[in-house]
């Protein structure tokens, strides 16, 4: 039987990580269903009882999203509408009863193309938070996320936060992704869309596309192209299939194909827009 280990401080969890060779739990919703056998090999370290790895605190100018923190916790917290998409995705996010165990580092960590909360916290420009022995560090989501099930995380390392700045808490927001059916089930497409609007203009606004690259992207070049229209009902029309198509490289598989799954984020994306702007004239 593998050593598991349960500790309650940060300092105890990068200790024990430091033996290396071991499988970091939280929810266990990604890692039971991997598991070649019934039962885990190596050592275990389970993090979800380390003091102020969950839940939601603000300081050094930005909101701190702790790494345990369960897809039920931020359903159910009060955060502003930016995160609107957010809430979006984790109500997607398997059962109600995966929501409640599964962790929002998790979901990151596993590093699948179609994860559910990676395009939103990508549109609030999110950081993660990564602590060993030698010390913390933090860098963008985008930087952490190298591929499909590879990450930037080193030996040693446990992800302890995601970090959203301050500057990204604004706007309002919004999440879709179709698949076969509405829930339990791996993406085609997924689109989340964060919106700030000033004087009836587009001031700022932030995209992203999953399940259409080895990782979730951002799509610079069309929020570029959408800053400064006005916010109406007809912002969508500047969508265009090419424009979102460009920074795709999604796979042919038994679920869509290539072609489809490119005209399917630009449909998701005028979507999202249209509902944001709810119908103005």
């Amino acid at each position: 039987m593998a050593e598991y280990f349960r500790p309650r401080s940060l300092r105890e969890a990068v200790e024990i990580a430091a033996m290396g060779d071991l499988t970091i739990a939280a929810g266990c919703t990604d890692l039971f269903p991997a598991m070649s056998s019934q039962n885990l090999r190596g050592p275990v370290l389970d993090v979800t009882f380390v003091k102020g790895l969950q839940g939601f605190t603000h300081e050094g100018g930005y909101l701190r999203i702790g790494a345990a923190t369960t897809w039920s916790d931020v359903k159910n917290y009060d955060l502003p509408p930016a995160f609107d998409g957010l809430k979006a995705a984790a109500r997607e996010v398997g059962s109600v009863q995966i929501q409640n165990a599964a962790t929002i580092a998790g979901n990151l960590c596993n590093a699948s193309p179609a994860a559910d909360g990676v395009p939103c916290l990508l549109t609030l420009d999110a950081e993660v938070e990564l602590a060993s022995q030698q010390g913390a560090r933090q860098l963008p989501l985008s930087d952490f996320l190298l591929g499909v099930r590879k990450t930037d995380l080193q030996p040693g390392e446990i992800m302890t936060a995601i970090l959203v700045p301050d500057s990204a808490l604004n706007g309002q927001s919004g999440f879709l992704k179709l698949g076969a059916r509405r829930y339990l089930v791996i993406s085609i497409a997924m689109v989340a869309v964060r919106i700030v609007v000033s004087g009836g203009h587009v001031e700022q606004v932030a995209l992203a596309v999953g399940a259409c690259n080895d990782r979730a992207v951002r799509l610079y070049q069309l929020e570029n192209h959408l800053t400064g229209l006005p916010f109406d009902s007809k912002l969508s029309d500047a969508v265009t299939d090419d424009l979102v198509a460009q920074v795709l490289a999604p796979i042919s598989d038994i679920r869509a194909d290539e072609a489809y799954r490119r005209h399917a984020a630009a449909v998701l994306i005028r979507r999202a827009l249209d509902g944001l702007s709810g119908g103005l004239a």
